[in-house]
């Protein structure tokens, strides 16, 4: 089955007037790269976080974000009123030259005299914080799937063109080893004492070197094969590479064989249509 790099989730939700925003979102990469963005008052549950995330995701570059607002207009800061009317006092016997409001200033700085209230994450809201990375990552797995429906067809469509390519080389092989073994006559009849046995075995080497057979054999079953894997092997998407790195491999050496112009045509298609497969896998999972 394949599964793209790309995804994207999004979950929210509120707990106890606070507004909880999970983002995630991927492109592809060789290895798991995670960037996170998470409020001051979950970084204790940072760890945790990238476990599930590393745990769900497996591999690409992957951003979340976790988005904290609040919604109610209650207030965290409390005044020590008497402390500070206490610290004024005290301001007034050093000296009583200056304004109320200039030691108001000075008492608010020492301490005490400001306090805010402690707002510690409680079990519950990690859970519920749990809760929505798991059902971004339903949704950025859903996505996956998705775009992965997507790659599996355009693969197939490119595996299925070199297929078809290949299958066309054939009619021309007869022809192209005619053609080899004519201008090798041509040859032998331009040269004078010449010895006619080691010559025919020069031509039968030549002649098994230009010799195609097996790299269409061998295209014929890495093309295979890469179907197999992308229908029936999850996480596929290294293995995948290899394939089209040995299909590239007999494309180029049927290439280089070739010694015919329409057969090179065909062969130049099979490349377009590789490059093509070598770059949608790299956003395979």
């Amino acid at each position: 089955m394949v599964l793209s790099m790309t995804g994207f989730g999004r979950s929210e939700g509120v707990f106890e007037g606070k507004k909880i925003t999970v983002d995630i979102k991927s492109l592809n990469s060789k290895q798991f790269d995670l960037n996170i963005k998470i409020p001051l008052r979950y970084k204790e549950k940072e760890f945790d976080v990238r476990k599930i995330l590393n745990d769900k995701i497996l591999r690409g570059k992957v951003d979340c974000f976790i988005n904290l607002e609040t919604l109610n207009d209650s207030n965290d800061v409390s005044i020590n009123h008497d402390l500070v009317k206490s610290y004024i006092d005290e301001l007034k016997k050093i000296t009583s030259d200056g304004p109320d409001f200039e030691y108001l200033k000075m008492a608010i700085r020492f301490p005490d005299a400001i306090s805010t209230r402690p707002d510690e994450l409680n079990e519950n809201e990690w859970i519920f914080l749990t809760g929505l990375l798991n059902e971004a990552l339903s949704k950025f797995d859903s996505f996956r799937k998705t775009e992965g429906e997507i790659l599996h067809d355009e693969l197939a469509k490119n595996i299925q063109n070199i297929e078809n390519n290949l299958a066309l080389v054939e009619p021309f092989e007869s022809v192209r080893m005619d053609g080899v073994k004519e201008r090798y006559r041509k040859t032998l009849n331009e040269f004078d004492n010449l010895d006619e046995t080691r010559f025919y075995q020069e031509m039968a080497y030549y002649t098994e070197k230009l010799d195609i057979s097996e790299e269409k054999v061998r295209l014929a079953q890495h093309l295979k094969y890469y179907l197999e894997v992308m229908k029936d092997e999850d996480f596929n998407g290294k293995k995948l590479g290899f394939i089209s790195q040995e299909i590239g491999r007999e494309i180029n050496t049927l290439g280089s064989k070739a010694n015919h112009a329409e057969i090179q045509k065909l062969v130049v298609k099979m490349k377009d249509d590789l490059e093509k497969i070598k770059e949608q896998t790299l956003n395979v999972l």
